[in-house]
């Protein structure tokens, strides 16, 4: 991502327009567009500072928030698929917004086989039968 303009050359800018140039020869002069200038100018007008926005949400927004009661929803239905899981989450999830939300809280999704584990012991495995 790109970073934004230095304040230093924003409130150079401004201050240039302010005291009278052309905003073509400002922005030819400084390397900016027309556009940004008038951003700036608007944003300086609308505000009282031409500062860069900071803090804001970028990309979409997560529809699944609650993320302690989704780990344990994870925990609960270890052995459903992310289809599943979406369809019992509810709140028009998605199995793409399972996935990432997986991702995000650090569980690899491989489900289990079977949701109870065999009462077979290890020696009982080895044994073949003829």
């Amino acid at each position: 991502m790109p970073a934004p303009y230095s304040y230093d050359l924003r409130a150079k800018a401004i201050a240039a327009v302010k005291r009278g140039e052309h905003k073509i020869d400002v922005s030819r002069m400084l390397n900016i567009s027309r556009n940004t200038l008038d951003l700036w100018l608007k944003r300086e007008e609308q505000t009282g500072d031409c500062q860069a926005i900071t803090h804001y949400q970028q990309g979409c927004r997560h529809k699944i928030t609650d993320w302690h009661r989704f780990r344990e929803f994870v925990q609960q239905h270890g052995d459903k698929t992310q289809g599943q899981l979406a369809r019992l989450w509810g709140d028009n999830v998605t199995q793409q917004n399972i996935s990432d939300a997986l991702r995000r809280i650090g569980v690899n999704r491989k489900k289990r086989l079977t949701a109870t584990r065999s009462e077979m012991n290890s020696s009982a495995k080895s044994f073949k039968h003829d």
